[in-house]
């Protein structure tokens, strides 16, 4: 068995074992989302990129030789070197090109990363979310003030959208308008007001689901001290 065959069978094994998958995994190192899986069962390509190998092996914790770096292990049991065993897994969370606005709303017109942050792996997990399913956000306007203020930046959860709404603060497009605001459950089935926490700004009441695209729940929020 060669190395690039043991990388497979190491990478394949610790998906199963943290019950990640193949698509999530190839978007984390910003690939089609095919990628890891053509990878793993056809061997294509042969060898993971450098950039690829190392993120993939933060992520996971684990040495890069495990993922094809020099000096694979031999056997894919060989035990993870004792230093290595306690260092965190550090991943990549994308900046969004854009602001979800506490003001009067901003279109979205560039949703390309424009850099990354970067965190630890089992703290996003304790936080309840999976890394590649989330991004930064900043915060333009002070309609979410004294909650969120102008320049934050928030992580958004996208897998905690419409189908799981709840109260809570949510970033959702209006009108094709981007914003971050407060989501009040009514006492209509799947209703739901849209409230701004700055009394100064106005609120949507009772706003039929239909005119809502709710992109990801607010789960962090970070700011810069004056």
């Amino acid at each position: 068995m060669d190395e690039s065959q043991h990388a497979r069978i190491a990478l394949d094994r610790l998906i199963a074992e943290r019950g990640e998958n193949y698509a999530d995994l190839s978007r984390l190192i910003g690939r089609n989302p095919a990628y890891v899986q053509q990878f793993i069962k056809r061997g294509t390509p042969r060898k993971l990129d450098e950039a690829d190998r190392r993120v993939l092996a933060r992520y996971f914790g684990v040495p890069e030789q495990i993922l094809g770096g020099v000096e694979t292990p031999s056997a894919i049991g060989h035990a993870m070197p004792s230093r290595m065993r306690g260092m965190p897994a550090v991943v990549a969370v994308p900046r969004l090109a854009l602001g979800a606005s506490a003001g009067q709303g901003s279109l979205d017109e560039d949703e390309q990363a424009a850099g990354v942050m970067a965190f630890d792996a089992r703290w996003l997990r304790q936080l309840g979310v999976r890394p590649q399913r989330v991004s930064i956000i900043r915060v333009d306007g002070e309609s979410m003030a004294p909650t969120l203020n102008d320049g934050d930046d928030i992580m958004v959860d996208h897998e905690d959208d419409a189908g799981r709404l709840r109260d809570g603060v949510y970033v959702l497009r209006l009108d094709g308008v981007l914003m971050v605001k407060r989501i009040a459950m009514g006492p209509r089935r799947g209703w739901f007001s849209v409230v701004s926490d700055n009394p100064h700004y106005p609120d949507w009441t009772d706003i039929d689901p239909a005119l809502v695209d709710i992109v990801g729940r607010v789960v962090w929020s970070g700011r810069r001290l004056h």
